[in-house]
């Protein structure tokens, strides 16, 4: 028999675990200087809460077998279980509240789908307790600067509002709205143009999915849409949140696009995505947005509180940056290799180990655990695993320290 890990997992070895912290330790720092502090929530997680909200559908969530009636299932996602945890056990804090995580996820994999992935590596942010058109240039910008830190290339921001494009949707009856948002979301011309609609609802829905591109160009497309006063203000919030963006030193790649739809339905406000061209494709390294509804829905007392944050793949990331030279090529080498000259100097070389590890910050020592070997081996094998010092111990003796070329 081969054992193997699960389909959809896979075990990350030393240079995989070295090049994903290359890229957490990086988010994370960036997610620090704009004050944020991390959160840890459980990974299993009761149905109720993942599919709180409108956030999940139960078929993607992998359930577990519980002792008792509470039906559990590990989180596909991070924002409804920071939720839970922002407003049942955070309920003293002041707001806003600035929280980010580094965690892995799991997702069923799709129907017929035997080999797809099912578990997952994100970082993300989520800022609580805030509304508002700062808010929003603070997540975005944030989201940006941590693609920047990575120095990711070739890449885009696609910004969109989830509370516009809805209420755009509400002209269309409700037999054929939930096709219409399909075909929107998925660029399905075809299905728009044959879809049983009045000849004015079929213009519409393909106005709406022409919505993309230059943010200035698509908002005075839509603004020319008869738009309600309601509506006509997201458009100016949108302007103004496109101004703040542009207002950086470095200007972004926005492409402002209002048939964006995400899968999750909790979210009323902004969304967007970062796409970037990679070897294998364009892919989505990020997602996110506002949702002011859904930390209300974890309060007993249905207090709403309002929220927007993002994820960012870190798989997609990986391979994103593979071939830009960023990643580490190779796990660190140990900086010392310790090696007893006889067995009764053994305790000796523990105790000068230890010393080292205690008095540099960062250092790696290793101990050489092989019976005795003459000096040549011993260096060779340094060598070979770019050790550039040894500490030679003799029982009751100086150590003797050697530079390895």
């Amino acid at each position: 028999m081969s054992y193997q890990p699960p389909s959809g997992t896979r075990d990350l070895l030393p240079l995989d675990v070295a090049q994903k912290y290359w890229i957490e330790e990086r988010l994370e720092e960036t997610f620090q200087r704009w004050g944020y502090h991390r959160i840890i929530t459980s990974t299993v997680e009761s149905l109720d809460t993942l599919m709180a909200g409108g956030a999940i559908a139960q078929s993607s969530v992998i359930q577990l077998q519980g002792n008792g009636p509470e039906r559990l299932g590990l989180r596909p996602e991070l924002t409804a279980s920071i939720a839970r945890a922002a407003v049942t056990r955070m309920a003293q804090v002041t707001y806003p509240q600035r929280l980010y995580y580094t965690a892995n996820v799991f997702s069923r994999a799709a129907k017929g789908n035997q080999s797809g992935q099912r578990e997952y590596y994100q970082a993300g942010v989520e800022l609580l307790g805030i509304r508002g058109i700062l808010a929003d240039a603070e997540t975005v910008q944030l989201l940006l600067s941590g693609i920047e830190t990575l120095q990711l290339t070739d890449w885009q921001l696609i910004l969109g509002n989830a509370g516009l494009t809805r209420s755009l949707l509400e002209i269309f009856p409700d037999g054929v709205r939930g096709t219409v948002r399909r075909a929107i979301a998925q660029l399905d011309r075809i299905t728009l143009e044959t879809l049983d609609l009045p000849e004015a609802l079929r213009q519409r829905a393909l106005q709406m999915m022409d919505l993309r591109g230059r943010p200035q160009d698509v908002l005075q497309a839509v603004s020319q849409m008869g738009l309600t006063a309601d509506q006509q203000a997201i458009v100016n919030e949108l302007k103004s949140l496109v101004e703040l963006l542009y207002s950086a030193e470095k200007q972004p790649p926005v492409i402002l696009d209002l048939s964006l739809i995400q899968s999750f339905d909790y979210y009323t406000g902004i969304i967007f995505e970062v796409v970037a061209n990679t070897p294998q494709g364009r892919q989505v390294m990020g997602k996110g947005g506002r949702y002011d509804n859904l930390l209300g829905v974890f309060d007993p007392k249905g207090r709403s509180y309002p929220g927007i944050g993002f994820m960012l793949n870190v798989e997609n990331l990986h391979q994103a940056l593979m071939g830009t030279g960023c990643l580490p090529q190779a796990t660190p080498p140990s900086d010392w290799l310790v090696v007893p000259k006889t067995p009764q100097a053994a305790i000796a070389a523990f105790q000068y180990a230890q010393t080292i590890r205690e008095a540099e910050a960062v250092v790696r020592v290793e101990l050489y655990l092989e019976p005795e070997d003459n000096a040549e081996t011993i260096r060779q094998r340094a060598r070979d695993r770019h050790i550039h010092r040894i500490a030679w111990i003799a029982d009751a003796q100086p150590p003797a320290i050697e530079a390895i070329d």
